[in-house]
């Protein structure tokens, strides 16, 4: 199911940048567990949710990830990565990526997309000039490339439909950080996800937790996101300029 992959590959920052070179253990054929009804209440909050990300022109997401690696024998070990993302709809982004591993960058204007390793000092640039969420589908098709928390941009459209949820409960309330949040889970394809939903006139998600069904040491990744709906950024926030030394390479489109 295309969303649950992207839950788990894209808005918890995806493997690539905080488990990069992980050696994993390999899926199990257990049967799936029973799924508990879906209950409407829980699929409409999503909805809510989607539809108010929707009316967000300009925003700055962070998000912090500790993410699970498996290895052959079962042992877990525990990661950690980052992002921020400032956005401009329809058509401008910003987001940097980064852990102890890795670091890289996205720029995108409108007209262009670059994309930059500072460790390397390398950057690569192509010509776009649809909306953001158009973006997130053409870079990782293309290219291989995944925005983080590129679900902010899908969720409440038809690319991220609810349809094909096995089980979808309410499971309370509680705070993350000091916001009051409805707390949902569901089953779709594999995962169980998890979200923390803002209560009040601005249902933003706080946090995502993602467990893998298809393991059977169940690794999970767990994202908590702050928002800035009122950010200062400007139009040179969304303008790339190669730093002294830089060097612009090709980027490969990926080999299907």
């Amino acid at each position: 199911m295309k969303l649950a992959r992207r839950l788990t590959a894209v808005l918890t920052l995806s493997v690539m940048t905080s488990l990069a070179g992980a050696q994993q253990s390999a899926p199990t054929a257990a049967a799936p567990p029973a799924a508990n009804p879906v209950d409407p209440a829980s699929i409409q909050a999503l909805k809510d949710m989607g539809a108010f990300l929707q009316t967000l022109d300009r925003f700055q997401a962070k998000t912090s990830l500790t993410g699970e690696r498996v290895l052959k024998d079962g042992q877990k070990l525990m990661h950690m990565a980052s992002a921020t993302v400032d956005a401009q709809r329809p058509n401008k982004l910003r987001a940097r990526m980064w852990s102890a591993r890795s670091e890289r960058e996205l720029v995108y204007d409108g007209k262009t997309v670059t994309l930059y390793a500072p460790a390397q000092k390398y950057y690569s640039a192509v010509e776009f000039s649809e909306p953001v969420s158009a973006l997130v589908d053409k870079l990782e098709e293309r290219y291989g490339v995944e925005i983080p928390m590129a679900d902010l941009f899908t969720w409440g459209t038809p690319a991220a439909p609810v349809d094909a949820i096995e089980s979808a409960m309410n499971a309370g309330q509680d705070f993350v950080a000091n916001t009051l949040c409805d707390h949902y889970a569901f089953r779709q394809g594999g995962f169980d996800w998890q979200i923390w939903i803002a209560t009040g006139a601005q249902p933003l998600p706080r946090k995502v937790v993602i467990t893998n069904l298809g393991d059977e040491a169940r690794p999970q990744s767990v994202s908590v996101i702050d928002w800035n709906l009122k950010p200062a950024f400007n139009e040179s926030t969304f303008r790339f300029v190669p730093p002294q030394g830089a060097t612009r390479i090709e980027i490969v489109p990926v080999k299907r």
